[in-house]
């Protein structure tokens, strides 16, 4: 529930009431900012209060913007300030400042019919109100939620101001200036505007100009029936899932319909995004369903096709684990890469400048977005391979593809660190040894080698090689062979002396990409190795349930939530812990019972990843969020 107290007196013929009430709020009356106080005390503490100036002309997405946005605990526009419960306490405050202050609050009861006082112009933030459609309109400077909101910002609040581009929002000074203000809020449609904001503003081509021009209206139909974006996303997550399904019969007429409903997903995965943009509905839970079902719908999709090709005789299930970790693999490098230099200081490099001056030109843009195949073109890609040609096939595309677009991006990240002089902060160090996911094992061996680091680029080398050899050791000997445990534990020794020390080096966001693709590495070639069916879908099971705890790690650092608590690391083995119980399952058990074993494993791990990372985004108080995101 929402209070909105519009402060000063009603001006005839304004529409501001039943745009607050359209916009869920109940709507109280204040004579000046002594009442608001009072009308403030008596709304329940569990509601969100607004401010807001009874002259205010805009329009009401302005509003919606600035009044509606869950994300922020604090926000205004022009004319409105907004406080969320857990930001009631400094609204409180900083409208009792006002209240106290007798000169401002006599000029607040005089606003309407002083001339001199509105003459004194746009100044702050009401100048750059202005400009926003409503631009020559002379506004107001002395209205309670103005000085309230100024009153904020003086006591260090942090208050989002929404980017309202061509939305009026203004406060005018007189009756003309009204009229003009009204004037501009008719030249604009802000349902126009509106849906237009609905769209990411940087996204692949494929999900730009094949999917964008009508999902956004598809979205807008969803919220005129209520549906929300949780709904949504629980919907593409359901076609998928039925996609997959269809490519597990191995016929064509289910090749086919699996490539239709692939696209349908993505199309709704597209809306789940465009609607919780275009109603604000923003959450917490919403970002995580809308991060996690992304991968699980085209990790099941893989499955799907394995299966389907298995019914036609063709084992492509190590392709189908290999794209999976290809493809975690790429996510890692992108999440790792982005949160060293989240807050890095001096974060520029001449490879970043290029980059900048190629963006610069048109055409290199859709080609530089293409050429990494984000998720639209991937999916596209997928959909037209299974229903034109074999699982096969598809795979083989698939991996070749995200295998160029994995060495361009990370060659590309690579230039960019050694070039550029960033110091990176305590907090990305943190980010960057939650993504690493060492269990007790490495810290073990850490205490054991006195804490002792290694210097600079010798720290992502010593994870690619601790990696390279256990992963090796795996592949390149006969199943049962012991030579797999002792390339384990000279990666365990490896991973400790790697995050010995803060990963705040040029290239230590690396490391934990590398330890990803070595546990994951390690489990493909055993499972393969073993020769048994039923190995490789068991080992694409467990690689999947590690996975997913990966990418929850990712999404609560990125959700500010922090990482997984310890005892859960501890509890699945930390990922050399992972890595050396698997390659010892190998060396101790038959073909068939490690396939058991790795089938045991995979649930187990999936049934305590899960419980904790249910409970936690179920019941997390974190803030809302709706995080754009990688287009991978």
């Amino acid at each position: 529930m929402s209070t909105a107290i519009v402060t000063g007196q009603p001006v005839p013929g304004s529409s501001l009431e039943n745009d607050l009430r359209s916009l869920g709020f109940d709507v109280l009356m204040a004579a000046d900012a002594a009442d608001a106080g009072s009308r403030l005390a008596a709304v329940p503490a569990d509601r969100r209060v607004a401010l807001v100036d009874a002259r205010f002309v805009g329009h009401a997405h302005a509003l919606r913007l600035g009044l509606t946005d869950p994300r922020f605990p604090l926000a205004a526009v022009p004319g409105a300030v907004t406080a969320q419960p857990a930001a009631r306490q400094a609204l409180t405050h900083a409208l009792a400042g006002e209240t106290a202050d007798s000169g401002e609050a006599a000029g607040d009861g005089a606003a309407a019919g002083d001339g001199a006082a509105a003459g004194n112009g746009a100044a702050g933030g009401n100048r750059e109100a202005a400009g926003n459609g409503a631009a020559g309109v002379e506004t107001a400077v002395d209205g309670v939620p103005d000085r309230v909101a100024a009153a904020l910002g003086t006591d260090g609040a942090e208050i989002h101001r929404p980017e309202l581009g061509s939305l009026v929002a203004v406060v005018p000074a007189d009756p003309q200036t009204r009229n003009e203000a009204r004037q501009a809020v008719a030249a604009v449609d802000d349902e126009a505007v509106r849906l237009k904001s609905a769209v990411k503003s940087r996204d692949g081509f494929f999900t730009t100009f094949c999917i964008s021009p009508y999902s956004r209206y598809l979205a807008r139909w969803c919220a005129r029936r209520g549906l929300t974006p949780n709904q949504v996303t629980t919907a593409s997550l359901l076609t998928a899932l039925i996609a997959a399904g269809c490519a597990a019969t191995g016929t064509r007429a289910g090749f086919v319909a699996a490539g239709v409903l692939l696209i349908a997903s993505f199309v709704l995965d597209c809306t789940d995004g465009q609607l919780a943009r275009y109603a604000l509905k923003y959450s917490t839970l919403g970002a995580w369903l809308d991060a996690t079902f992304d991968r699980a719908k085209e990790y099941a999709y893989y499955a799907g096709l394995a299966l389907g090709a298995a019914r036609g005789g063709d084992d492509v299930w190590a392709l189908a684990l290999g794209a999976m970790v290809l493809q975690t693999c790429r996510h890692v490098v992108d999440f790792s890469f982005n949160e060293a230099n989240h807050d890095a200081t001096a974060n520029t490099s001449p490879t970043a400048a290029l980059s900048g001056r190629l963006d610069s030109v048109g055409w290199t843009v859709w080609v530089r977005r293409m050429i990494v195949l984000p998720i639209g073109e991937r999916w596209a890609m997928i959909a037209v391979l299974t229903a034109a040609t074999t699982p096969r096939i598809t795979f083989y595309v698939l991996l070749a593809g995200c295998a160029f677009a994995a060495t361009y991006t990370t060659a590309g990240r690579v230039l960019r660190s050694l070039t550029r002089k960033a110091r990176r902060t305590d907090r990305a160090a943190l980010a960057l040894a939650d993504l690493a996911d060492t269990g007790p094992l490495a810290d073990a061996a850490r205490r054991l080698l006195g804490g002792r680091g290694l210097p600079g680029l010798a720290v992502p080398a010593a994870a690619l090689l601790g990696g390279a050899a256990v992963v090796a050791c795996s592949a390149l000997t006969g199943y049962g062979s012991v030579l797999p445990v002792v390339g384990a534990l000279v990666y365990v020794l490896a991973s400790a002396l790697a995050v010995a020390r803060p990963l705040k080096g040029a290239l230590d966001w690396l490391v934990p990409p590398f330890f990803r693709a070595a546990e994951y590495g390690t489990v493909l070639a055993l499972a393969a190795k073993a020769g048994v069916n039923g190995a490789l879908p068991a080992a694409f099971g467990l690689v999947a349930a590690v996975a997913y705890h990966h990418y929850d790690t990712v999404y609560r650092i990125r959700g500010n939530a922090g990482a997984p608590p310890a005892w859960l690391v501890r509890a699945i083995g930390g990922q050399e812990g992972r890595t050396l119980l698997v390659t010892v399952l190998a060396a101790l058990l038959t073909a068939s019972q490690f396939k058991v074993a790795l089938t045991v494993l995979a649930v187990a791990v999936a049934l305590v990843v899960l419980a904790e990372s249910i409970r936690f985004w179920v019941s997390a108080g974190a803030p809302a969020v709706h995080d754009e995101g990688e287009t991978a």
